[in-house]
């Protein structure tokens, strides 16, 4: 099968700072998988790079069997490439509804503002925000700013989908409903690269795991192997967490 998205050596400088060092990894349609890693250890710089925040200094990125560094980030989304923000900052003067319109209208080639809201109340109502259609943006709690960031995403059309850190700062409650709709998106075929730091999410959901530290890939591959590997326990788990695993493991 064929890729949708394949990174080449993927490096990035920022002055002295090697921020990303020659990572490479292939996605495969319908996957989810989790990218995980130490702050500080290039995981937003890589989702900057997949959608034209940042250029490349080397390597090669293909989106769905073409190239795409060097392209503009608005003609990657309208590739089909859609991603959320760690910091949620939605349009705050504009209601719930015209902040999922405009990425159906500029985004996904909605032909009229009227067809936009109705593809946005789609998105609302998948994400459980219909009712707050007509209210403020800037009025959402945090849980509920989150679930409108994922219906902008979604408004994009988009066959890949980048989470940036969509459970932070949720109770539990809030996040078993988070992954509820992520689980959701899985069946309509998008696939999903999460940057995650709580591992109970990333065991129970993701097919597979890949890790990043200072900028490199430290392994990549099924979320048991990854979190019994020496060099992830090392840099990101800790040996307690290793140890509660193990124990787990003999129940």
């Amino acid at each position: 099968m064929k890729p949708i998205l394949r990174l080449e050596d993927v490096t990035r400088q920022f002055g002295g700072l090697l921020a990303l060092n020659e990572v490479s990894f292939n996605l495969q349609p319908g996957e989810i998988v989790g990218l995980i890693g130490p702050n500080g250890a290039g995981k937003t710089t890589l989702v900057n790079m997949v959608t034209a925040v940042y250029s490349l200094t080397r390597g090669r990125i293909f989106f769905d069997g073409k190239r795409i560094d060097g392209m503009k980030s608005h003609e990657i989304s309208r590739m089909g490439v859609a991603r959320t923000f760690q910091v949620v900052q939605p349009f705050p003067k504009m209601t719930v509804l015209e902040n999922v319109a405009a990425g159906s209208l500029f985004a996904a080639g909605a032909k009229s503002l009227a067809e936009a809201k109705e593809r946005a109340m789609d998105h609302l109502r998948f994400v459980g925000l219909a009712d707050f259609a007509a209210s403020s943006a800037s009025a959402l709690n945090l849980a509920d700013r989150k679930r409108l960031e994922l219906a902008k995403s979604l408004a994009m059309n988009p066959k890949l989908l980048l989470l940036d850190e969509v459970n932070s700062g949720l109770n539990n409650a809030e996040i078993n409903r988070a992954l509820e709709l992520i689980r959701s998106l899985l069946k309509r075929g998008i696939t999903i690269l999460i940057i995650e730091h709580l591992m109970k999410v990333v065991l129970s959901l993701c097919s597979r795991v890949i890790v990043l530290h200072h900028g490199q890939l430290i392994a990549d591959g099924e979320p048991s192997a990854v979190v019994r590997d020496p060099r992830v326990i090392e840099a990101y788990l800790g040996s307690r967490y290793a140890k509660q695993q193990k124990e787990k493991s003999r129940e």
